[in-house]
């Protein structure tokens, strides 16, 4: 039996203009667009809030916030998958890719273990049951600096939902760490370590790249070619990053460090990605390009939420706001996404689109999510 929906009275945020009317939903899809402020019988009257397309996430760190609350804390994962998962419809997201790093080092004293293929293997189960609320993918974070990445992806397979994976390098003294100093003072804090032992993770993590990085970045490539997932680099610093990343077939970008790896991102035609708490925060914590910068400059593509679910739809419509265009700033965390990331179905309001929806008003300059939608069903 046919489910018939109608929105109406909204102001309705298509691919490049923002007008009054109605969208129609039949069996999750979306069947028509009209003009016009009129609320038939049996319709939602939007009262001329924005109705969007489903927030789309590419990178967040979320989940492993839920699993893992404080230090040394394991939280039961179906109940943090569950909380995961209500957090984000609650926000407006509709489609996440969950992030989780491959690649692991147990040896050393500021050891991390492998923790992937279980997790991924509950998320999926769970998803299975029918006990998530929102469409979740799997972002595996490939650490080529490291000991265990070749066996952690050969664990993953095209039926594990792999959408993305991404060539992370940690090793001090490029990229996101190029400034030894503020790695330091991360590490020496959180992993307890003295001088001496900072200079040997340090000299372990660069002694790993030496022997591995190479052979870890061909695997990880080959890998996602195999699971049939997109390949994004990651804190791309210079012109010379990019030409690698272009080489390897990359076209998705997180969070460049510089003007000068966006600019090179744009020229190479590979969507740059940054996080929205650097746009709302107006910079980067550890002293990156700011996301606003870029955005003056048009060289941002996508808004990714990184560790703050809430952040996704706020930086969505502040960069409508700078850019003088709402449907420009709300593609940013929809459509452009969901392209980026292979999804042709979503992140759009238009004929033949999933009916993922969000309601949403502004409030003192705050959004406010009043309703969301998968597949024209309301799951927060």
């Amino acid at each position: 039996m046919t489910k018939e929906q109608i929105f109406a009275n909204a102001n309705i945020v298509l691919e490049d203009e923002v007008i009054r009317g109605a969208l129609h939903v039949a069996d999750g899809v979306i069947t028509a667009i009209e003009p016009g402020t009129s609320v038939p019988d049996g319709a939602e009257d939007f009262g001329s809030d924005l109705l969007c397309p489903g927030l789309v996430e590419l990178h967040t760190d979320n989940l492993e916030r839920h699993i893992q609350p404080r230090p040394g804390v394991d939280w039961p994962h179906a109940a943090a998958l569950v909380a995961h998962d209500a957090e984000l419809a609650s926000v407006g997201i509709t489609t996440v890719f969950d992030a989780m790093r491959v690649g692991s080092i147990p040896s050393s004293k500021s050891r991390y273990s492998k923790y992937a293929r279980d997790l991924a293997r509950e998320l999926l189960a769970m998803r299975a049951a029918g006990a998530l609320k929102i469409s979740h993918y799997l972002h595996l974070r490939a650490e080529v600096c490291s000991e265990t990445l070749e066996e952690e992806m050969a664990e993953f397979g095209p039926e594990d939902r792999v959408g993305i994976v991404s060539l992370m390098d940690h090793t001090p003294g490029q990229r996101q760490f190029r400034d030894l100093s503020k790695l330091k003072a991360y590490v020496m804090g959180k992993n307890n370590l003295n001088e001496e032992e900072f200079a040997d993770h340090v000299a372990n993590l660069q002694g790993l790249r030496e022997r591995n990085g190479d052979r870890h970045e061909a695997v990880a490539v080959a890998e996602a070619t195999r699971y049939g997932a997109v390949l994004a680099s990651h804190d791309d610093t210079t012109a010379d990053h990019v030409a690698t990343s272009s080489d390897l077939g990359i076209h998705l970008a997180e969070f460049p460090t510089t003007v000068e790896a966006a600019q090179a991102c744009r020229d190479q035609g590979i969507a740059v990605m940054m996080g929205a708490p650097n746009l709302i925060r107006g910079g980067s914590h550890s002293g990156n390009v700011a996301a606003g910068e870029l955005a003056e400059m048009n060289l941002l593509d996508i808004v990714s939420s990184d560790y703050v679910p809430a952040a996704l739809l706020s930086a969505g419509l502040l960069l409508g706001d700078m850019w003088g265009d709402t449907a420009r700033g709300i593609a940013t965390i929809t459509k452009t996404p969901a392209r980026a990331a292979g999804l042709e179905d979503r992140g759009a309001l238009a004929a033949g689109q999933r009916a993922d929806l969000i309601r949403v008003a502004r409030i003192a300059d705050a959004p406010v999510v009043r309703g969301t939608w998968v597949q024209g069903n309301r799951v927060a």
